[in-house]
């Protein structure tokens, strides 16, 4: 026992390319999309016929009526059918949340090697029944006799053939994530061409990414597609600049279709193993997962403030800026003591308002319990290989794309400690530290 914890090694990432929803992947499932992205780190990490200690994925986006997708997938896959599966669903914030999970274990010695994935599709989202007819449908279903089944069908309406389509909008406010980051942008007064210029930039530093061959080993074609179908290097700060704003109305309204992340269908995974593990099977070891921390913020509270400081710091996508700091004060690390950030941008407005509060003295008093504001970061050193905005979002998937390539980073920077931080539905964030 005195052995443990162990140290949880990352081996290393693949997914396929995140593509625009309905578009390139209009006919593929979470399923489909999920199988190939095990097995593109089978073929990668040879491991055909292997029994691992578990694969754990999730999806925002249920469609097929089964009770674990992941272990379909897995039996689906070219893993031994013997490998132990399941699912896990954190909204955004869900494939880093089933790192930490896998890695947890190996932790432990309860297992020597997992997978961590996510994959979610809006092209093939599952659309519902009405509820008016469910209700009617679960009174025929209950009916003793054929008079009664009937007496129940004959209370269908013409309006009950509508369905229930999908939505992002939050249940407790009934607000999209868009107008939930557009009240926090406002709040924090960020403007509309600092928005603009984080999406510039992430898709230029995406596509050198890709032209420089850092994704080669990280993306595999799938459905006829080779790279994220988002990324627009010809971007130019002017064609942004022209764009109309998305999610309100109003003269101040800075969000906008660019500077948002699209709806995103895609999946990703990461290898994780115990030292020995890896060793045994001949397996790099790119980098180390050191910590974590979940947070969530009463953004119920926000949105019903007439504080705008309030609604700006406990913002819907606020949570990661409560939990990093948290996270780092177990450590002993201030927020200047990383060589890498990667900050998933669902929003450019959201990114920002997490940097603004980090460097604000209020919020460091109220939230953090700081005498002064918790710090600021190297822009240069911010989602260096690109970012959501560039890449696309599929919500479960965007955490283990970001392991992957984090861990890649700091390997080939012979070293490094690197901070994710991901926001996500609900109020919630998770955010982790890596070592090289």
């Amino acid at each position: 026992m005195s052995d443990l914890p162990r140290k949880v090694a990352i081996v290393g990432g693949a997914r396929i390319p995140f593509c625009r929803s309905n578009t390139a992947y209009s006919n593929e499932s979470n399923h489909s999309m999920l199988t190939a992205t095990l097995d593109t780190l089978v073929d990668k990490y040879n491991l055909a016929g292997e029994r691992l200690g578990e694969v754990a994925s999730g999806t925002v986006m249920h469609l097929r009526p089964t009770t674990c997708m992941t272990r379909e997938a897995v039996i689906a896959s070219k893993l031994a059918n013997e490998t132990p599966a399941y699912d896990v669903q954190q909204y955004c914030g869900t494939s880093l949340e089933t790192v930490l999970t896998v890695g947890s274990k190996i932790a432990l010695g309860q297992i020597d090697c997992g997978i961590a994935a996510g994959t979610d599709t809006t092209s093939d989202a599952a659309v519902g029944v009405n509820e008016g007819l469910r209700k009617i449908l679960m009174e025929v279903n209950r009916a003793k006799t054929g008079g009664d089944r009937l007496k129940a069908l004959m209370k269908i309406r013409p309006g009950h053939i509508v369905p229930n389509i999908p939505s992002n909008a939050e249940a407790a406010t009934g607000k999209s994530m868009g107008q939930h980051c557009e009240d926090m942008a406002q709040a924090w007064g960020i403007k509309r061409e600092d928005q603009d210029l984080l999406a510039f930039t992430s898709h230029k530093q995406a596509a050198q990414a890709y032209e420089d061959g850092f994704y080669d080993d990280l993306v595999f074609p799938f459905a006829g597609v080779k790279r994220d179908n988002n990324m627009r290097a010809d971007s130019t700060l002017e064609k942004l600049a022209s764009l109309k704003t998305a999610f309100s109305k109003s003269e101040d309204a800075t969000l906008t279709a660019a500077n948002s992340t699209p709806l995103t269908d895609g999946a990703a995974g990461v290898l994780l193993a115990s030292e020995e593990w890896a060793k045994s099977k001949g397996l790099p070891i790119l980098a180390y997962l050191v910590t974590s921390e979940t947070a969530a913020v009463d953004f119920i509270k926000a949105d019903k403030s007439s504080d705008s400081f309030v609604r700006g710091a406990e913002g819907l996508l606020m949570a990661p800026a409560q939990a990093v700091p948290r996270m780092l004060g177990r450590l002993g690390l201030g927020l200047g003591d990383f060589d890498f950030y990667e900050i998933h941008e669902a929003f450019a407005a959201q990114v920002l308002c997490t940097l603004a509060a980090w460097e604000d003295d209020r919020f460091a008093k109220e939230y953090l319990g700081m005498n002064k504001a918790f710090g600021s970061i190297d822009r240069s050193k911010l989602n260096v290989k690109g970012g959501s905005l560039a890449m696309g979002h599929p919500f479960a998937a965007t955490g283990a794309r970001i392991v992957g390539s984090l861990a890649k980073i700091i390997e080939e920077n012979k070293g490094g400690r690197g901070l994710i931080s991901i926001c996500a539905a609900g109020g919630m964030g998770v955010t982790a530290v890596l070592e090289g």
